[in-house]
């Protein structure tokens, strides 16, 4: 008798506030035979708030190249396996692509679940364009920086970035040297939490205000594209 494979869930988490945890998302969790988080000890906390008992397994980005083998022939064998992370979609600037392209590569059926992200609400609450835009995610620290920006300069589209409160007066002051100071941006940050907030105006305004007023908090930043 052939077995039936199992299902792969790619399980959205809240960025925030624990209200924006799907309906869907905590049935699946429930009746998941193992659920992969990027930080057990974290997970293990939203798991406890929604009475969700499952097994958890450790699976991050220093481990997901030696863990995906086995994961998927569970995955062949019929098992439904749920995959989140620390906070919002899983494969967003956060570990969970191996893994789909090893279980899709396999014949394995993913099913990826809407839910919370936090670019998403930082772009639509921007003021920016939000018809066409290039998500960059984190850009690289050291090597390979100046000549990302340089790539960037013409981009048109709405661009998208995360970056951390630690870094991201020099970043927002790159921004201005490479795109102009008057180029306009938001900066949204502590996304879904009490004390969100988003700054909007130029790259002037903007870094003029981080100067005097210390960023904290998990930060989303939206950029307008080229106008020229």
């Amino acid at each position: 008798m052939q077995t039936v494979m199992g299902i792969l869930y790619v399980v959205p988490t809240p960025v925030g506030n624990m209200e924006d945890m799907t309906l869907r998302a905590i049935r699946v969790l429930k009746e998941a035979d193992l659920v992969l988080a990027e930080d057990t000890r974290t997970s293990g906390v939203l798991l406890k708030h929604f009475d969700i008992h499952q097994h958890l397994l450790s699976h991050h980005k220093f481990n997901e190249h030696g863990t995906s083998a086995g994961i998927v022939e569970r995955l062949k064998a019929g098992q439904t396996i749920a995959l989140i992370s620390d906070a919002g979609t899983p494969g967003i600037s956060d570990p969970g692509f191996y893994l789909v392209r090893e279980a899709v590569n396999a014949g394995v059926d993913v099913q990826c679940l809407p839910g919370a992200t936090a670019f998403v609400p930082a772009l639509v609450s921007s003021g920016l364009p939000c018809d066409r835009f290039a998500f960059e995610g984190f850009l690289p620290q050291k090597k390979g920086r100046q000549t990302k920006l340089k790539s960037l300069a013409a981009e048109q589209r709405t661009m998208i970035f995360y970056e951390s409160p630690y870094r991201l007066l020099k970043t927002l002051q790159q921004f201005a040297e490479y795109f102009g100071e008057q180029r306009r941006v938001s900066v949204c940050r502590e996304i879904s939490k009490i004390h969100e907030e988003s700054v909007r105006g130029t790259l002037a305004e903007v870094i003029e205000h981080f100067t005097e007023t210390e960023p904290k908090g998990e930060i989303v930043i939206v950029l307008e594209g080229c106008r020229d």
